[in-house]
């Protein structure tokens, strides 16, 4: 049995290979995808343009203004001479927002009074125009503490962000990518498998071999565990020497839920194969599953964002289970108890899976 099962698995490998079309679903998804995630899908906002209105001639709007002109996020600060050109910049789409400083702001702060800044901002982008208001805010309110307390910041506020001390982004994105793309790649390999032999007529040659059904899905799944495996190998590597992302737990752990994760994405590729008479219905019926699935496992927004019934139906989804693994082993060392109860759900899954994937494909032989 184990020599006709490893026939099986290098023959699907060697048509992967050898097929120019496999190639390049095993290569090229997966650099883009790196490319594209890592330096241009960002919650981040840099390089916008705001204007100032500062009315007040005092200290302390000329501090406010400064802190603003110094942000990194900013690109142009375009200077206002009335509150008439407000709605002209916002309207015009020249500035993402327009900071309002009133004529009274350092009165109002040397008399120990409370001082507003208003803030104008850009709702057709709602997304980046909030972003840019925590910006401000934050720059706002640090003046504004150092002035109300004599020049030094209160000691009543300290904030720490855990794991991830300078908010890079692409600590919580590359992390992300080691479960998101082998995902991607693993359930189009799988999903391909049986597809292509039913395109290239060699389905009724497979059929007639002395494989049985189940040495069938044995040597169809291998090959998607083993370009998961090295998948999501190559971004872990990529996230800690080439983004210098540090690993704080440990990689026997997160290796063994990946184990588990592609047993479970293989049973849904290989069902979705099962049902697909060409390779474009096996390509599209697993981005059919895998778009739904990335957005529902809360690498795009949270999982707790999501209405009540919606957060019960993400438990069938593999990646949202090991997406929880992924970036808490490599950002908090994450215990292993809490990647057990997150890989408990994916061995479920692939219980269910694979045995549904091998009865249809048992029909289907039959």
């Amino acid at each position: 049995m184990w020599h006709r099962i490893r026939s099986l698995i290098i023959k699907e490998m060697l048509a992967i290979w050898r097929d120019p079309k496999g190639r390049a679903v095993i290569v090229v998804p997966p650099l883009l995808q790196l490319v594209i995630f890592a330096f241009a899908m960002t919650m981040e906002v840099r390089n916008v343009d705001i204007a100032v209105l500062n009315l007040d001639t005092g200290s302390q709007g000329r501090e406010v203004e400064a802190g603003i002109r110094g942000a990194s996020a900013f690109d142009e600060v375009i200077q206002l001479q009335s509150v008439s050109q407000i709605q002209e910049a916002i309207d015009s789409q020249r500035v993402i927002a327009v900071v309002h400083i009133a004529p009274d702001f350092t009165r109002r702060i040397e008399a120990g009074q409370s001082a507003d800044v208003q803030i104008i901002l850009d709702g057709r982008k709602s997304n980046a125009s909030q972003i840019v208001n925590s910006y401000l805010a934050a720059i706002i309110s640090r003046v504004s503490a150092a002035a109300y307390s004599g020049g030094t910041t209160p000691d009543t506020i300290r904030i720490r962000h855990w794991y991830n001390p300078n908010l890079e982004y692409a600590w919580f994105t590359l992390p992300g990518l080691v479960a998101t793309i082998t995902l991607l790649t693993t359930i189009i390999v799988t999903a391909l498998s049986v597809a292509r032999e039913r395109e290239l007529g060699t389905f009724d040659q497979l059929l007639v071999s002395p494989l049985r059904p189940l040495e069938i899905v044995v040597g169809k799944s291998a090959p998607g565990l083993i370009f998961g495996y090295l998948h999501g190998t190559f971004f872990i590597l990529v996230a800690i020497f080439g983004f210098k992302i540090p690993f704080a737990g440990s990689l026997l752990a997160l290796y063994g839920s990946m184990f588990f994760y592609l047993l479970a994405v293989i049973g849904i590729g290989l069902f979705i194969s099962a049902i697909s008479a060409t390779q474009q219905q096996a390509i599209l019926g697993a981005f059919v599953f895998a778009s739904p699935a990335v957005l529902l496992s809360g690498f795009m927004s949270p999982i707790e964002n999501m209405p009540g019934w919606m957060q019960v139906a993400t438990q069938i989804n593999p990646l949202r289970h090991f997406l929880v693994v992924a970036q808490g082993v490599f950002l908090k060392d994450l215990p292993l108890a809490d990647v057990a109860r997150n890989t408990l759900p994916l061995v479920l899954i692939a219980m269910a899976t694979l045995p549904a994937a091998a009865w249809l494909l048992r029909k289907k032989t039959s």
